[in-house]
């Protein structure tokens, strides 16, 4: 098969607007793959229509979706006026568009972003070449930026807080998990199964890519400040607890041996040493005088016991889980039809 990516290196050269082996049509060797642009928006009227025109300069022959999320001012019409295909998700949070649009939109490659004009659409070109070149299944876009408008310093410091605890607990591949900016292959989307409702989908698109060891790059690409009259849906303190959460229920559900494994010694020590200093009481007077502690003692090491039976059990179903998933990402052919080897475990 034609390799497709050989095209962008003069499109980049000449500027984000040439990319003109993107097709609307299935892939064929004079016209390259479908690209489809899908923009989530709640209440973005003063953006999107800048955003809509941005990415149509940057990607000619790409077809730019807008997700209407319940918006009130008018969000669909001005998208509809820019040019875009204008479809609804009745159920509001930035996981149930993001699933929608997955499930709804046909193409060979995803350039996903958000509807207020914050992420640059000429690196888009640059995000797919790296994504057909190197034959990847997602294109991180990490945020780099010095206006202090652009990027407030709580969201800029809860970013590195959350995304140095991801790396922590699953990998260091990215520097900046939560940017909406990213670029799919298809075999991505139609294999993602999304369950988060709010901004927590972009921990949840991370810790999938990062679980099943998918083929996934990063590239910097400038963050700008909102238009004038748009302003920000994303609440520092409450979404920044909700991806918390989520870091925590991945964590349960992909890695549930350490997981209960630090429940058990959360447990265990505790109730250890308060067992300890009671025996010790016991050989040295023959009596037993706090037997409340001693039965709290013994109930904790009797569930640091059962938390690793868990972890043992969960773990077999977790990996059982990883493999069913990684055989469905498997159905769907990748770059050039090449599949990547997955996960050993």
């Amino acid at each position: 098969m034609k390799d497709y990516a050989a095209p962008y290196a003069q499109d980049l050269a000449n500027g984000p607007g040439l990319l003109d082996h993107v097709a609307h049509s299935a892939p064929r060797p004079d016209r390259g793959p479908r690209v489809a642009v899908i923009l989530p928006c709640h209440n973005e009227a003063a953006a999107i229509g800048q955003t809509v025109r941005q990415f149509r300069a940057a990607l000619p022959r790409a077809q730019i979706y807008v997700y209407d999320n319940k918006s009130t001012d008018g969000t669909a019409q001005v998208a509809r006026n820019a040019g875009a295909i204008v479809r609804f998700e009745p159920r509001k949070g930035k996981g149930n568009v993001v699933r929608r649009m997955f499930a709804d939109v046909e193409a060979d490659v995803y350039v996903m972003a958000d509807g207020d004009a914050t992420y640059d659409a000429s690196s888009a070109p640059a995000m797919i070449a790296r994504l057909i070149d190197d034959k990847l299944d997602m294109v991180n876009g990490a945020r780099l930026s010095t206006d202090a408008a652009a990027y407030r310093a709580g969201h800029r410091f809860g970013n590195r807080l959350l995304t140095g605890l991801v790396q922590t607990l699953f990998s260091r591949q990215f520097k900046d998990m939560l940017s909406g900016y990213r670029v799919f292959s298809r075999r991505f989307v139609k294999s993602f199964p999304a369950l988060s409702q709010g901004f927590e989908i972009e921990t949840e698109l991370t810790v999938h890519t990062l679980q099943l060891r998918m083929p996934a790059d990063e590239i910097e690409t400038p963050y700008c400040a909102r238009p004038d009259n748009s302003t920000s849906k994303l609440s520092t303190y409450r979404d920044g607890f909700r991806i918390l959460k989520m870091i925590g229920l991945l964590v349960k559900e992909e890695k549930p041996l350490q997981f209960f494994a630090a429940v058990a010694g959360i447990l265990a020590l505790p109730s250890a040493a308060v067992f300890v200093s009671i025996l010790a009481e016991f050989i040295e007077t023959g009596l037993v005088a706090r037997f409340p502690s001693l039965l709290v003692s013994l109930t904790g090491i009797g569930l640091a016991a059962l938390s690793l039976v868990c972890a043992v059990i969960l773990e077999t179903v977790a990996r059982g889980r990883r493999e069913a998933r990684y055989m469905t990402y498997l159905q769907i052919a990748g770059p050039e039809g090449r599949h990547i080897p997955g996960p050993r475990g």
